[in-house]
């Protein structure tokens, strides 16, 4: 199934994805929320994979993101035992929508809650992320690992400031500077992700968790040795809508990034 999954997300990102991108109209991008932008791109993309991924697994269902935005009560199929898609068919659409990069597809099965396999595509270079429960992460069928050798003064990661209270912003601005390079992300959870199990950085701090964003992205990392938790030290769970979540290379850098730059909770 990683095989057919991974050739389902080239294929959309090669006739939907990629062709619209630099070429949307104005009446292709919308609010379906205030700041929060969708394309026709997403719409199409997901409706695609939403197909195709049912037809692989009989009986599962998809919780997409843009069917998420039109019918919340998707969302209670994470607390129930019917295998799940998560769909992200556009991760970045705001870079998407304004012609820039970074912006991946992605998706993740669950049973039973608990994530198996996942996906994530860069659709400009190409390059593919898959993982599977206890077998590694791959990019491009080559297996992968983060970096995890740097001191913390050589740290290099992103924190998501646009949502976090007042409090977190004082408490990364107060103890970025004993970090290597501390950056205010990409806009593109998936890339995120893929940088710190390709070794380009080693952890990002996220404020909100939505599920599509950060499934697929956390199963690759643990795969790859790495940790995701909440900032109580909980692990990440796809259907815990809390919010705040830490991710990293490996323990040590987990617990020197939350002492650093993490209010006490």
């Amino acid at each position: 199934m990683i095989e057919e999954v991974g050739a389902l997300l080239r294929a959309v990102a090669a006739d939907v994805v990629l062709p619209l991108f630099g070429h949307l109209g104005r009446d292709d991008v919308s609010e379906k929320a205030p700041g929060e932008l969708v394309t026709v791109a997403d719409r199409r993309a997901e409706l695609i994979l939403a197909g195709e991924l049912l037809k692989l697994l009989p009986g599962s269902v998809v919780v997409g993101e843009e069917g998420v935005a039109a019918e919340p009560a998707l969302l209670d199929h994470l607390h129930g035992t019917t295998p799940v898609w998560l769909v992200d068919p556009i991760d970045g659409t705001a870079n998407y929508a304004a012609g820039r990069e970074p912006f991946a597809v992605m998706v993740a099965l669950l049973e039973a809650g608990v994530i198996r396999a996942s996906w994530i595509l860069d659709p400009i270079s190409d390059r593919l992320l898959t993982a599977e429960a206890g077998r590694g992460t791959y990019l491009d069928g080559v297996a992968v690992r983060p970096a995890v050798d740097q001191p913390a003064t050589a740290l290099r990661g992103a924190v998501m400031t646009r949502f976090l209270p007042p409090a977190w912003r004082a408490s990364v601005e107060a103890g970025a500077h004993r970090l290597g390079t501390v950056l205010p992300g990409q806009h593109c959870a998936g890339r995120e992700y893929a940088d710190i199990v390709t070794g380009v950085q080693q952890f990002a701090l996220f404020w909100r968790t939505l599920p599509w964003d950060h499934a697929p992205g956390v199963m690759l990392l643990r795969e790859a040795g790495g940790v995701a938790r909440r900032l109580d030290g909980t692990p990440y769970d796809p259907a815990d809508d809390r919010f705040g979540l830490l991710v990293a290379a490996d323990e040590r850098i987990w617990q020197t990034v939350r002492e650093t730059l993490v209010p006490v909770v």
